[in-house]
């Protein structure tokens, strides 16, 4: 089936009319555009949280949990135009998304406005953090994971890097936070690119990384855009020189395996020790293992959210943000411990160092 037919009948399923008796919740997804693969999975993530849901007797009591999924298309426009509608139409008390950082920011900021609840899967980037009260999130900000990156690298013996993102909220934290971490372990970013989104070729991107002469090459980029710049590399030679992945399943999750043959990098540790039934329902409903590390966390979203509208007795928002910061603190998820500081973050965020050998990520 056309990838667009499929993500049209996957938003069909899942959004179809609510009852009034029914709790409804929302989604802000990419299931078109750069990131289509990973917003297809952390929908996959919500589809199985509702799925067990309901098969456990619903919410309140046994009103069925239903989530509209609205696609973004991998655009803040669009992405803020489905949050509206998830607002403003179906009257949802809070929604789940995006991925990446330059849509999650503004969708959160609106939801916040209006006095909804916004919980994070996603996106990294430090700005999340202040969203304000009723944002959550359930996957680790950029300080996070950045300094796990910059410890791998110079365990690796590394002490020069060129680092190449895409020039938006996340492509910018990211490379600011591990230009800090690395230079605070004796290393040195020598050369960094923030690349604009949409190009069909990056090749002078990558000629002007490859000017600095790194030890190795650190990136992070979305899935087919890091098709390109995968390949790219690859015909240029520069894969002679290691990579390093920060997010290792988006950046090669749409690559030809031959392109990033070896490569290394931090992922998401999506499984902590509760997780192996999700692991297997996943496998089982689906028929094969995990596409991404990111469908955990629409996972554990609804099952937060689910937990926090029973805590609560109600599925008003200002109930749901009370509940969640009492749920958040040692909450087991599919994804291991969630504990929310503060500023209602994941504060414990497990990664994996791993290598790609033969196709396959290796630890």
């Amino acid at each position: 089936m056309h990838k667009a037919l499929l993500a049209a009948a996957c938003l069909a399923v899942i959004a179809v009319p609510a009852r009034a008796q029914d709790v409804v919740l929302g989604a802000v997804l990419p299931l078109s555009g750069a990131s289509a693969t990973l917003g297809d999975d952390q929908r996959r993530g919500i589809e199985l949280a509702v799925e067990q849901i309901n098969e456990g007797g619903g919410v309140l009591g046994g009103r069925k949990l239903r989530v509209i999924v609205e696609d973004s298309g991998g655009r803040a426009p669009s992405a803020l135009d489905a949050a509206k509608k998830l607002v403003t139409v179906d009257k949802v008390p809070a929604v789940i998304g995006e991925y990446s950082s330059g849509i999650t920011i503004p969708i959160g900021q609106y939801l916040v406005q209006e006095g909804k609840v916004h919980v994070n899967i996603g996106s990294s980037s430090g700005r999340i953090r202040a969203l304000g009260d009723g944002a959550f999130s359930v996957i680790g900000l950029d300080n996070v994971s950045s300094g796990f990156a910059a410890d791998d690298v110079i365990a690796q013996g590394w002490k020069t890097a060129a680092f190449i993102a895409p020039n938006n909220a996340y492509g910018q934290g990211v490379a600011e936070q591990f230009q800090k971490a690395l230079k605070e372990r004796g290393g040195e970013v020598v050369s960094t690119v923030l690349y604009t989104e949409g190009q069909t070729t990056y090749r002078r991107e990558l000629q002007q990384l490859e000017r600095g002469r790194p030890d190795v090459y650190v990136y992070s980029a979305y899935g087919k855009e890091a098709a390109t710049i995968n390949r790219e590399a690859f015909e240029l030679g520069l894969n002679s020189t290691p990579w390093y992945a920060i997010y290792l399943s988006m950046c090669t999750t749409d690559a030809d395996p031959k392109f990033v043959q070896g490569q290394y990098g931090l992922d998401l540790n999506n499984i902590g020790p509760d997780g192996k039934s999700y692991e297997e329902a996943y496998r089982k409903k689906y028929g094969e293992n995990f596409r991404t590390s990111f469908n955990g966390y629409g996972y554990d979203s609804v099952k937060l959210l689910a937990a926090a509208i029973d805590k609560a007795g109600s599925a008003e928002p200002a109930a749901i943000t009370k509940a969640l910061k009492e749920i958040g603190n040692g909450y087991q998820g599919a994804t291991g411990d969630i504990t929310f500081d503060a500023d209602r973050q994941r504060s414990k965020q497990p990664y994996l160092r791993l290598k790609i050998e033969d196709g396959t990520k290796q630890r």
